[in-house]
């Protein structure tokens, strides 16, 4: 149902936004049931159902908030907790006198760190970037609190208080902050235990030798040689690592219609990169996976042996009749491989495998879409950014300055008579 509102009507809803953000819900709550029972009363009850229907939106909106039972205006309850060398931490933000939501954080540091020495290092890096609240409660004392205060009181010309919750109401809510981060870091766990065990299955299945931490997946995508893209994704004992996703433009001409030169060209530009160490390129992977069949298999390992990298296995999936039927069939080392169609770890490779094919097709389409919109004016020489205005302006699109006669163009603003027979020439030589 579209609703038109009226100049008054968006003036108040405007300024009910305002105040909700502001943490004036509860206002905004009373000021909509009023309306809703002189809606009622004026037996407009199309109007009382859209109001009824705001006020229960409203109601789910503040239920989901949570109770602020320690009553704090305008801070952020940072909280860790440690388990088996990993460290999760939560962050709570309120604002307004409400909880805004939460936000779990995996640091990297050595096994043996200590929490507040993760914490500390956590604080001091995490508003960098990030407008600070007045007030920081954490979940244990760290080391450069003095400090860490001074430079944030600095940075947003207020003072900035970290404390640390002992007893009351705050440390109700910093023990709710330990329990999530407990919870969030045995998913992470679980999550990594799962994906080892996936790891091991796929050694199992191809026979390797080598174990496997990372995956690298790469697919090409285009239509007709156009926009030819060539993509990488990666998978590790934690999932996707998407920091190390990498996208290739296809250079090579000869290559952009070849498929089986597209996947040349992207691992040599990949892995030689990463032989001469240039720019501290990615690390090399465990495993080499291609979205492609015998013919992809047999490049990508000629490829890799050409480059010295013979101990990297290289393993390739090739489509079924429909794509996720369970029929794919895998070329590893000379040997073909299937699975059955409930195989966790079928799964799994089909999984890694169309996120490469996403990121791919993502790629792909981005590129193509900057080629379409970028003009045909561009590839005029001496049509700088004015006059292609001008033209734009004038005429509409560059298929009509293409379509238009001498005479026309010289009436352009700024386009004098030699520029003009520049552009007519361009299209009609």
């Amino acid at each position: 149902m579209l609703v038109i509102l009226k100049k008054e009507e968006y003036k108040s809803s405007v300024e009910d936004a305002i105040e909700f953000v502001s943490g004036k819900s509860r206002r905004i709550q009373k000021n909509l049931s009023n309306q809703m029972e002189k809606a009622s009363d004026d037996l407009d009850f199309e109007k009382a159902v859209i109001l009824r229907d705001r006020i229960k939106a409203l109601n789910i909106i503040q239920s989901s908030q949570r109770i602020n039972e320690a009553n704090l205006i305008e801070a952020d309850v940072i909280a860790g907790y440690k388990e088996s060398g990993k460290t999760c931490i939560q962050v709570f933000f309120y604002r307004s006198k409400q909880n805004w939501g939460n936000q779990a954080f995996f640091p990297k540091h050595d096994p043996d760190e200590k929490l507040s020495n993760i914490l500390n290092s956590f604080v001091s890096q995490f508003y960098e970037n990030k407008s600070v609240p007045s007030l920081i409660i954490l979940s244990e004392d760290i080391k450069e609190k003095n400090l860490i205060e001074k430079t944030l009181s600095k940075k947003e010309s207020k003072q900035i208080n970290i404390s640390v919750a002992k007893k009351g109401s705050k440390l109700k809510v910093i023990n709710q902050a330990i329990k999530n981060a407990k919870d969030s870091l045995n998913r992470k766990l679980y999550e990594s235990q799962n994906n080892k065990e996936l790891f091991d299955s796929v050694s199992r299945k191809f026979n390797l030798e080598t174990n496997i931490s990372l995956i690298e997946v790469y697919d090409n995508s285009h239509i007709q040689g156009t926009n030819s893209v060539g993509a990488l994704i990666a998978f590790g004992d934690e999932g996707f690592i998407k920091k190390r996703y990498r996208k290739f433009n296809i250079k090579k001409k000869d290559n952009e219609q070849d498929d089986y030169g597209m996947m040349r060209e992207v691992l040599n530009r990949r892995f030689k990169r990463a032989i001469q160490e240039k720019d501290n390129f990615l690390s090399f992977p465990d495993l080499v996976m291609i979205d492609g069949g015998k013919g992809q298999y047999s490049s990508a390992r000629e490829t890799m042996n050409e480059l010295g990298l013979h101990d990297i296995p290289v393993i390739a999936i090739a489509k079924g009749k429909y794509r996720n039927s369970g029929n794919e069939t895998f070329f590893h080392n000379g040997k073909d491989y299937k699975f059955e169609k409930n195989d966790p770890t079928l799964f799994f490779l089909q999984r890694i495998r169309d996120e490469s094919h996403r990121f791919a097709i993502s790629a792909h389409r981005a590129k193509r879409k900057k080629g379409i919109t970028k003009s045909l004016l561009d590839q005029i020489q001496g049509i700088g950014s004015m006059r292609k205005r001008a033209l734009l302006n004038h005429f509409g699109s560059a298929r009509a300055v293409e379509s238009a006669s001498l005479d026309e163009i010289k009436t352009v603003e700024g386009v004098e008579e030699k520029v003009a027979k520049k552009i007519y020439n361009f299209f009609h030589e």
